[in-house]
Order: C-alpha cells, then sequence, then structure tokens
C-alpha cells in the first residue's frame, strides 16, 4: 500500500490508498521505440537495476524502484490555492543532512506519469534534490489516480493538456514542494519530449518565485509551427539546457535555429545534439531493441552518460547546491 496526501488549500490530509502535443505527426518516441522497448521488464533469472549514478532505463525502472531506500509518496495537490481540484504527483525524498533542500519538478513524456518517469524522480532526490513528478493528465483521466495509464491510454488524452493547464500543474507541484519543512525556496524543471516541451513553456511563462531553470530532454519550444518565436523565447528569464540525439531528425533540424535566437538574445542556453543517439533515448539507454540494433544502444548509452551529469552539474550549479 501507499500513502497518500491530499493537500488542499493551507492544510493536508494522510490517507492510505490500495494502490509532445503533436496529434497530427507521427510521435517521435513510437517511431524510435517499439511497443516492446516500452514492454516490462526482461530478465534473464536476476534483477537487473542499471548504474546506480544514472536513471534507470526502462527495463530497469521498476526494479531500481523497488530497491531505492529514498521515502517516497503519491500526494494530490491543488491545481491552485483553494481550488478542490486537485492532481496526483510522486515524490521523492533526499537523504541528507542538510536543513532546506531545493525542488526539481519532473515533467512525463506523452506517456504520462510512468514508472519510468517515477525512477528518474528517485534519481533526481539521489542527487539531494526534493524531487517531484507530477501527472498533468490529472484532469483529462477524470481526476488524481495512483493507477499507471497504459501508453496507448495516455497518448490520447495528451492531447487535451494546453499549454496554460501545463504551467498550472507545474506551478502548483512546486509551489507544494517548496512548502514542505525541508525545502528550500527554489525549483528547477527537467522535462522530456511532451515535458521537454513543456519545460520550455515554462521557462517563456516565467514560472512562479523560485523558478531557476530548466533541462528539456529532446523537446523544442514550438509556439507558432516549427520555428521557435523570438518574441516568446525573449521572455526566457532562467538558464535553460537542451539535452537530444541526432537520429531525432525533428528536434536536430530545429536546434540550429534555437540555439541562434537565443544566442542573439543573450539567453543563458546550451543545447547539445548526440551522435547516434535517438528520441527517448535516456529512457531506452542500452536496453535490447527488437530487432537488436547494439550500434544505437551504445549511442544512447553514451548519451547518458554524457547528459545526466550535465543535468545534476546544471541544477546544482542553478539550485545552489555547489
Amino acid at each position: 500500500m501507499s500513502l497518500v496526501r491530499i493537500v488542499t488549500g493551507s492544510y493536508v490530509v494522510a490517507l492510505v490508498a490500495t494502490a509532445c502535443h503533436r496529434t497530427a505527426r507521427v510521435d517521435d518516441h513510437m517511431s524510435h521505440m517499439s511497443a516492446a522497448d516500452l514492454s516490462a521488464p526482461r530478465t534473464t533469472g536476476h534483477i537487473v537495476q542499471g548504474a546506480p549514478n544514472l536513471p534507470a532505463s526502462n527495463n530497469n525502472a521498476p526494479a531500481r524502484l523497488k530497491a531505492s531506500a529514498r521515502h517516497a509518496e503519491w500526494v494530490k495537490v491543488a491545481w491552485e490555492p483553494g481550488s478542490k481540484d486537485s492532481l496526483m504527483a510522486w515524490v521523492v525524498y533526499p537523504s541528507t543532512s542538510r536543513a532546506k533542500s531545493p525542488v526539481v519538478v519532473v515533467v512525463h513524456e506523452i506517456f504520462g506519469l510512468a514508472t519510468w518517469v517515477r525512477g528518474v524522480a528517485d534519481q533526481v532526490a539521489a542527487e539531494g534534490f526534493i524531487a517531484i513528478a507530477p501527472d498533468l493528465e490529472s484532469r483529462v483521466r477524470g481526476g488524481p489516480s495512483t493507477e499507471e495509464l497504459s501508453g496507448d491510454s495516455a497518448r490520447k488524452l495528451i492531447a487535451g493538456v494546453d499549454a496554460a493547464e501545463r504551467n498550472r500543474g507545474i506551478s502548483a507541484v512546486a509551489r507544494y514542494a517548496m512548502s514542505l519543512p525541508s525545502a528550500d525556496q527554489r525549483y528547477a524543471v527537467i522535462g522530456y519530449c511532451w515535458g521537454g516541451q513543456t519545460t520550455f513553456m515554462h521557462a517563456i511563462n516565467g514560472g512562479i518565485n523560485g523558478f531557476s531553470g530548466g533541462v528539456a530532454y529532446y523537446g523544442l519550444p514550438y509556439m507558432n509551427g516549427a520555428v521557435p518565436n523570438g518574441d516568446s523565447l525573449a521572455k526566457i528569464k532562467a538558464p535553460v539546457m537542451l539535452l537530444s540525439g541526432s537520429k531525432d531528425a525533428r528536434i536536430s533540424a530545429g536546434m540550429p535555429a534555437l540555439d541562434s535566437a537565443m544566442k542573439a538574445l543573450g539567453k543563458s542556453y546550451v543545447g547539445k545534439n548526440y551522435e547516434g543517439a535517438v528520441h527517448g533515448f535516456l529512457r531506452a539507454q542500452d536496453d535490447p531493441k527488437t530487432p537488436r540494433d547494439p550500434a544505437e544502444e551504445a549511442a544512447n548509452l553514451a548519451a547518458t552518460k554524457d547528459a545526466w551529469p550535465r543535468t545534476v552539474e546544471f541544477l546544482k550549479r542553478n539550485l545552489g547546491l555547489k
């Protein structure tokens, strides 16, 4: 059983529970990751968890979460202060002697708040942050729930979550997490695919007090079609970073224009494209593909081994842990 906290306005009630918006396009995740790639972990008689200094891959995430010594819990958070409507989120607390820890909001892909995303949140907490991963599909699925949606179901619902709702959700969970007694009043956002685009949206929106930066994995700030809008990018005040793979043709094609625009605007921005890696490389890593592609698997793992330390360094620098 798991603990669920319902957060409404200024009070918390503890209960025990039993348990990229582009609809007209072929989704990048699905073009690089087959149903087998997203299925339950394949093991050979032993539990595989992956490298402890990296987020778990899709196949390794369930075992990693089960073995984690960090405290984690489900919480229900009001969409806005005083609202009776809530969204579900997964919170993981760091094991640290610090009195206060900054917050990192982890935004899911088009597949919703899946086990893999919760595994990323666990790894964020391992680095010393309070990690909170919201289910931004809470409203469109009919209300907050700890039940994990299938990838297909999540993809069908994601089109109903617009930019304003994404920002409301991130702001809600950041506000909640920063209100915790052990939290510092600073937060950053990291997101993947749809969540990467959402990270850029939040940076353009400006966030709430304490917003200190964002890391987008394979997600571009589409504002008006396929070209980043300079007027929108000009609104970005916090540092941002984009990490992608060269086999993601759409993101790769958009990165030069984004890089030029951000430089022209004098923004704090870094973009890196990993040779041979696919869209979704952090989830895929070297999990066996069907059919096997050892070169691609190796490129995805190599990208992960460089991208994750860059992410941690970015978060620690901009959230004051360095």
